[in-house]
């Protein structure tokens, strides 16, 4: 039996039954849905509480290791301090001094500088001076020579006998060996330039080394001996020696061949570990900087960064056969360490801080399954209301009433 209504406003004719089950299915869709919410949030906070808790427990342990650690290291700071108080003093003093010992050597060092700068502008103006004389020389020479061989030839036109070319065969054997005159001339001005722009480049040389790298020792080789321009004893920041690079200057058109084996040789004799050939002339394939036979090879502006590689290669290969010292003891003081009570007892807190962790995670979990079990049975209890309230709408209403609820099915959310 059905009962039909009709609106008085549209005159659509409905189900009561019908708009009853959807109002009833509504407000229990609102009413699951606001309670599954909030029961989200309660577990949200749980778990963010938990989470807190868990990391101040870590923070407390890292807290209680640090203290332990200050404690320790105050204890040692005062051992420290009643075993080296005088011999500290003492230190403190010589390092002053050698504080004040490095600011005298620096200002003789930038007055060294300043006058290496003045002697470089005075070689420059001198060299200047002598292209300007030799030129000027040579014009001379020039038109003297011009004038004698417009003579001769004027002489030799007009005059055809045999005393004639006698002398004027002796004319040209003076000017044959005139123009040699001035050709050695030449070659040895140009040789003396040369030899200059060398030691030039050689002093600039060994200030730039000494500048760049103050700590290392730059020893410079004497005039006439053989064993390149410079040696650098390379130091690390202790102080020690961990090798030796040598030195070799070049201020040329091109570049020689026999020039690496002979700095080779040279790093035989002074028994260097690397050598460096600073040249203005590179040789073939090398654009910037290379190595060559076992040789680096690189322009004045590149001897800084080439040095600073090569450096720390030296400092490491130190370090490393240092390491290698001395291992064995190391080995047995490792192994006492771990076969130590002192290691045991940090081992064994490490293990019980782990555990405790396992356990509250543990405790957490079960609460979990708990709240868990918990909400299923007040979902199935709101299913089963669900169930009842249909089953009374059923039976006033008759069969004719479809609320789309399903037995098992729970409610549909969409």
């Amino acid at each position: 039996m059905s009962t039909l209504i009709i609106c008085p406003n549209c005159s659509t004719q409905f189900e009561p039954t019908a708009a009853i089950a959807q109002s009833v299915k509504d407000e229990l869709t609102k009413e699951y849905n606001q309670k599954w919410q909030e029961k989200q949030r309660e577990r949200d906070e749980q778990y963010r509480q938990k989470e807190q808790q868990l990391l101040q427990q870590q923070q407390d342990i890292v807290k209680k290791a640090e203290d332990e650690k200050k404690l320790m290291e105050v204890s040692l700071r005062k051992e420290l301090q009643q075993k080296v108080g005088a011999d500290f003093e003492n230190k403190l003093r010589m390092l002053e001094d050698a504080n004040k010992t490095n600011e005298s050597k620096l200002q003789v060092a930038r007055e060294k500088e300043l006058e290496f700068l003045k002697k470089m502008q005075e070689l420059k103006t001198r060299e200047q001076e002598l292209e300007i004389e030799m030129q000027r020389k040579m014009m001379e020479e020039r038109s003297k020579l011009s004038e004698v061989i417009k003579k001769e030839e004027e002489e030799k036109n007009k005059l055809r006998d045999t005393e004639f070319q006698m002398k004027l065969k002796e004319k040209e054997m003076q000017l044959e060996a005139q123009r040699k005159h001035i050709e050695e001339m030449k070659r040895k001005m140009e040789q003396g330039s040369m030899q200059m722009q060398g030691e030039v480049q050689e002093l600039a040389l060994e200030e730039l080394l000494r500048n760049a790298f103050p700590f290392d020792v730059v020893s410079e080789v004497g005039k006439g001996k053989r064993g390149a321009d410079c040696i650098l004893t390379v130091r690390n920041q202790y102080g020690q020696e961990c090798g030796n690079i040598i030195f070799e200057s070049k201020r040329t058109k091109d570049f020689g061949k026999d020039w690496t084996e002979k700095l080779k040789a040279d790093m035989r004799v002074q028994g260097a570990d690397m050598g460096v050939l600073v040249s203005t002339a590179l040789p073939d394939g090398i654009n910037s900087f290379g190595q060559k036979d076992d040789i680096w090879i690189c322009t004045f502006s590149e001897v800084t960064a080439v040095v600073h590689i090569l450096r720390e290669l030296l400092i490491k290969v130190h370090t490393a056969s240092k390491s290698h010292e001395n291992k064995g003891d190391k080995m047995v003081l490792l192994y006492n360490y771990l076969t130590s009570t002192e290691f045991a007892l940090q081992w064994q807190a490490i293990s019980e801080g782990f555990g405790a962790m396992k356990a509250s995670i543990q405790r957490e979990r079960e609460q979990m399954e708990k709240l868990w079990k918990a909400r299923e049975k007040q979902l199935e209890k709101v299913l089963l209301n669900a169930a009842h309230i249909r089953g009374s709408i059923e039976g006033i209403a008759g069969m004719d009433v479809n609320l789309n609820l399903q037995p098992g099915d729970g409610l549909l959310l969409e």
